[in-house]
């Protein structure tokens, strides 16, 4: 009976298959008996590891460091730095990003657990008959399994769980840049807005007032009906204008809450600075360095992803390699529980196995070449993300410094019509003009203020689109 349970017990051990670390590198020899040599210098052994650990990449436990709050300083708006903060304390959005991160790092320690050994221990009391009369007693399993990870296979796995985890380290900080750019551009949306609405509703009242007076010309006619009718469509397209102005601010300060983890219910407590005193200090610079654009993190992303995409390739190598495992166990069997620890009770086995696929079925290859074109589509994300982020760059360069011209320009036109606006007042109190003509040109002057202003938030959503491109950087 007793060597019938101690075979039990060895095929049970010559099943389980638990991995140690034992990666094994070029330029290394690794000897698995004890007092064995290894031909690797310390000195070399240490710069690897030092190089390793630079490699790598750790979350941080202070997000703003992602975010580059000192950039946003430079508008000089306290309500805009808040929103910000609100947006980092509360997006729903970010709180899934760092709870992505826990949900991998997760992931890594269940991978690693597979390259220690495993014990297992059990407690079975039971009732029945083998030879002989029947009765109880009790059982008390210990099995203990380790693979020897000879060609570091689980290894290797190891480092491939925790590639994603570091990209998703990376995610993160792309999530927080992306959304405080968004919560940014959104309130520098509103402020535009804020000046599109007054300067629409001086529009309509100035389209109204010229409404009134060609009201009563015509009735002694003076302006023909036609020229009434005209003038009463231009007042009734911009009120249409302004309530669509209206609308899309409303929508926007609904954005802006979302962003911060607000209810949309609450715009009317939301607050921005005066459209006249929003303004950008900083500078952007005529070129960016290569080195801006490696450090972004969807680039740094692909490039992680591109290194789990080989070190796949070779698990999926050494799949066609065989196997070595370790095994042992002991087993206490007694009728009487107090006698259950007694050596004469005790039955012990220790084993091993080696396994090596022959046969099954193309699965193993066809494995291999999938990793292999894995690798390859890896390889061509990373080098699109590289021709993307020198794209993203350059368009935000490029619309940086179109917008400041283009703005310039607008801005001697706005002088130009300012001084015929002024000129046009003299000539009203002279007496050369109607009131008409006044309010014609001074109509004509605020819808130039209107292209005017729209350019100048146009070049601070040029900035903030600069921002997000070098990914929050200082250059």
């Amino acid at each position: 009976m007793k060597k019938f349970l101690a075979l039990s017990i060895l095929l049970s051990l010559s099943i389980g298959n638990i991995a140690p670390v034992m990666a094994i590198e070029k330029g290394e020899k690794t000897v698995l008996s004890a007092g064995a040599e290894q031909t690797v210098d310390k000195k070399q052994k240490k710069e690897k590891k030092a190089k390793k650990a630079d490699n790598k990449v750790k979350p941080t436990k202070n997000k703003y460091e992602y975010i580059n709050l000192a950039w946003w300083a430079q508008f000089n708006d306290e309500y805009l730095n808040n929103y910000i903060v609100k947006a980092i304390e509360n997006n729903k959005d970010l709180k899934m990003a760092t709870l992505t991160i826990d949900e991998y790092y997760q992931n890594v320690v269940m991978q690693r657990a597979g390259e220690l050994p495993t014990i297992q221990a059990g407690f079975m009391p039971g009732y029945g008959k083998f030879i002989g009369p029947s009765g109880g007693g009790f059982m008390l399993p210990i099995i203990a399994n380790y693979e020897l990870d000879l060609f570091g296979k689980n290894h290797n796995k190891t480092t491939a769980v925790r590639k994603l985890y570091e990209a998703s380290i990376l995610d993160e900080k792309s999530a927080y840049i992306s959304i405080v750019s968004a919560v940014g551009s959104t309130y520098v949306n509103i402020v535009k807005l804020d000046a599109m609405v007054d300067l629409q509703e001086d529009i309509v009242d100035l389209r109204k007032e010229i409404f009134e007076i060609m009201s009563v010309a015509n009735a002694e006619g003076v302006v023909s009906t036609s020229d009434l009718v005209k003038a009463n469509q231009a007042y009734i397209s911009g009120v249409a204008d302004l309530v669509d102005l209206q609308k899309e601010r409303t929508k926007l300060l609904h954005q802006l809450a979302v962003l911060t983890g607000d209810s949309p219910n609450n715009i009317q407590e939301y607050q921005r600075t005066d459209y006249r005193k929003l303004a950008f200090s900083g500078a952007v610079p005529e070129y960016v360095s290569s080195d801006v654009i490696m450090k972004r993190p969807d680039f740094m992303k692909a490039e992680k992803m591109l290194e789990k995409a080989g070190i796949d390739v070779k698990v999926a190598r050494k799949e066609m390699l065989p196997t070595l495992s370790l095994g042992g166990g002991v087993l206490f069997n007694a009728k009487h529980f107090e006698s259950l620890f007694t050596t004469s009770n005790m039955l012990w086995g220790l084993g091993g196995n080696i396994i090596q696929p022959i046969f099954m079925g193309g699965k193993i290859k066809a494995n291999l070449k999938a990793k292999k074109i894995a690798y390859e589509k890896s390889l061509k994300n990373y080098e699109k993300v590289n021709l993307t982020s020198m794209q993203e760059v350059n368009d935000s360069l490029v619309s940086v410094n179109r917008d400041k011209e283009k703005l310039e320009r607008q801005k001697k036109i706005q002088e130009l019509e300012e001084k015929d606006f002024e000129l046009s007042k003299c000539k009203f109190a002279q007496g050369t003009i109607a009131k008409l003509d006044l309010n014609q040109m001074e109509e004509n002057l605020l819808s130039v203020n209107k292209m005017v202003y729209a350019s100048n938030f146009d070049c601070m959503i040029d900035y903030i689109s600069f921002y997000k491109a070098i990914a929050a950087q200082n250059i």
